[in-house]
């Protein structure tokens, strides 16, 4: 336990590059481009796949590849691209996914996101109606099968927002995408031709990077 709370002081002192990472909450109606937070170049993981870790807990040595059976599992269930879903937690994941790390940096920005998936509480809160209506955003951080469950079905309802007539040059994936990052009203401006900025733009090409590896943490 004091190993893990060592984690806890050292990361509070360093989580301030945080704030300016954690994605935006989507929006209901706006359609102004507004910039999107960074996201840096995920480092490629060299973690040995899920049976070859000795027993611990599941954020010790953090790799989305090993939670492949569950991005499987929510992809089908909510009808979105099992890639699309992997390559969402491989751009999330720049920060530590330890639970008590990211209560931590939560009590000093009550608005930061949580889980393996990085979900504001307004996100989840309107994803779960109908779904999962008695889980609570606070779960994210200690239940990384929900939070994917819930990512997935954020894909989905995004999806559904997307305009009938697109004509940005961007694919569907993409724009779900981005539309998890920025929110439904920039992707609904994205799909209509409008130009992502620089830090929408620095999302997807980490999508685009993350994409091939995803494929591969699904075979």
């Amino acid at each position: 336990m004091g190993k893990r709370w060592w984690i806890v002081v050292a990361g509070v002192l360093v989580v301030g590059a945080w704030s300016a990472r954690d994605n935006d909450e989507p929006q209901a109606a706006p359609e102004k481009v507004v910039s999107t937070k960074p996201t840096p170049k995920p480092t490629k993981s060299t973690q040995p796949p899920a049976a070859e870790r000795s027993a611990g807990n599941w954020y010790d040595n953090y790799d989305p590849a090993h939670f492949a059976v569950q991005v499987r599992k929510s992809a089908k269930k909510a009808g979105v691209n099992p890639q699309l879903l992997m390559a969402i937690l491989y751009n999330e994941d720049y920060k530590p996914h330890t639970p008590e790390l990211e209560r931590s940096w939560q009590r000093i920005k009550p608005d930061a996101s949580f889980g393996i998936a990085n979900m504001h509480r307004a996100a989840f809160n309107e994803t779960k109606r109908g779904r999962f209506a008695k889980r609570q955003w606070e779960e994210l951080p200690d239940d990384p099968d929900l939070a994917i469950e819930a990512a997935a079905w954020h894909l989905h309802d995004l999806a559904n927002r997307l305009p009938a007539k697109r004509s940005s040059d961007l694919t569907k994936d993409e724009l779900v995408a981005l539309g998890y990052n920025a929110g439904a009203g920039n992707m609904r401006a994205f799909a209509r031709g409008a130009r992502p900025g620089a830090q929408a733009q620095s999302y997807l090409n980490n999508l685009r990077e993350n994409w091939e590896e995803s494929a591969t943490a699904l075979k």
